[in-house]
């Protein structure tokens, strides 16, 4: 496989959750930007009336670059947890993906947390 081609395999956009405990959490890879804000959207609240999770973990270790429509997402989120007294929490996200969220102010919306390990014991 070329350079290029391992490049564009590893920006590649892909979510997946799994129940820990009562938590349900969200793991995120490759590149959040406003193509993929739907399949995120659709993996942290319900599609239908149903009340999203009470407590979801985002784990975005895997994540290499996130514009303003990711931050929108991850708000919106919040906002719809804090509504039925559940919480929304950041894990693992590398410092490029971390300067975003501080400078638009989001870590003090949302817990983020260094590790995996550390958000599902806060």
């Amino acid at each position: 496989m070329s350079g290029i081609a391992q490049a564009a395999q590893a920006d590649r956009f892909s979510v997946a959750h799994r129940m820990v405990g009562d938590v349900r959490v969200v793991v995120v890879r490759g590149e959040i930007d406003h193509d993929v804000t739907n399949d995120l959207r659709h993996a942290l609240l319900p599609e239908d009336d149903a009340a999203p999770p009470a407590r979801i973990v985002v784990d975005l270790g895997g994540v290499s670059f996130m514009d303003s429509s990711g931050i929108n997402v991850f708000v919106a989120a919040h906002q719809a947890m804090s509504g039925t007294d559940g919480w929304l929490r950041i894990a693992a996200a590398r410092k490029p993906v971390l300067h975003v969220l501080r400078l638009v102010g989001v870590d003090s919306l949302i817990t983020c947390h260094p590790t995996l390990e550390q958000a599902l014991a806060a």
